[in-house]
């Protein structure tokens, strides 16, 4: 029946100095399960108290709700502004076990929490599984349906339908772990820090530049020393001003936040500079 009701959602926008938004969703509609339920709110809660520490350059929409009805229902809402200003962002399910790690890529799999997502997985659990969009299950199927079109995305540990104690008694506190909802905190704050941090970098300089006498490049030869130098000078190489970090990443097979460390040292040194 159709007819006056209530809708109980949590809903925090977390302010950074764009209003361009994350969009980190999860839902409390079964909690007597603890992957496939409580699992996401309670990564969610610790991602938000985190943020919350930090200086942020976007802001960030947290929002707790019923799924499929809470999504389409905050969406009949919000819609316009969404549309306006997220950019990226997650849906948080099934993060407590330790089995694997999942990802669910947007209708498309092209978007800026797409190649994140994995980025991130590729380096955190290279033995991740990926899924299509045809294997879609929770409120990814809103975020994602043709006129909402929200860049959203999933990564999860073991997917909800691909463990035998999903919606059963058995999927109880005994199926999650510490280890495990460490590590999607882990796998998504690595992915917020990657969309914080993904500049697009200029040389300042043509041919390359003398590390030497700006004590960037070692006197002794060890393993590390050339692994290291050789990150630098490959950062230095694809800085052109048109690739953003997250590509440079991929090229050189480097994870994102190891080179953001290098990118760090070469424009505190004058050599690259943010393009604005």
């Amino acid at each position: 029946s159709l007819k006056k009701g209530h809708m109980s959602y949590g809903d925090m926008l977390i302010k950074g100095k764009s209003s361009k938004e994350i969009l980190l969703s999860s839902y409390i509609c079964h909690p007597s399960m603890a992957n496939n339920e409580l699992s996401g709110p309670t990564v969610l809660t610790f991602i938000a108290r985190w943020l919350k520490s930090l200086e942020l350059n976007y802001s960030y929409r947290i929002i707790f709700l019923p799924e499929t009805i809470g999504s389409i229902y905050y969406l009949s809402k919000h819609l316009s502004t969404l549309k306006k200003n997220v950019v990226g962002g997650y849906v948080l399910t099934c993060m407590g076990d330790n089995r694997t790690f999942s990802y669910l890529p947007s209708r498309f799999g092209n978007t800026l929490s797409d190649r994140v997502a994995k980025n991130v997985l590729k380096h955190l659990y290279p033995n991740y599984k990926s899924y299509s969009f045809l294997d879609r299950g929770s409120d990814e199927r809103q975020y994602c349906s043709p006129g909402v079109d929200l860049p959203i995305c999933s990564i999860m540990r073991t997917k909800y339908h691909e463990y035998p104690e999903y919606h059963t008694s058995k999927d109880d506190l005994n199926l999650i772990s510490s280890e495990g909802l460490f590590g999607s905190y882990q796998a998504i704050s690595n992915a917020i820090q990657i969309i914080e941090n993904n500049n697009i970098y200029n040389s300042k300089f043509l041919c390359e530049p003398q590390l030497g006498k700006r004590n960037l490049y070692p006197n002794l030869g060890t393993f590390n020393a050339h692994e290291t130098i050789k990150n630098r000078m490959d950062l230095l190489a694809y800085s052109d001003g048109k690739n953003d970090l997250l590509d440079i990443s991929e090229i050189l097979n480097v994870p994102f936040l190891e080179l953001y460390k290098e990118a760090l040292i070469l424009e505190k040194n004058g050599l690259i500079e943010v393009v604005v």
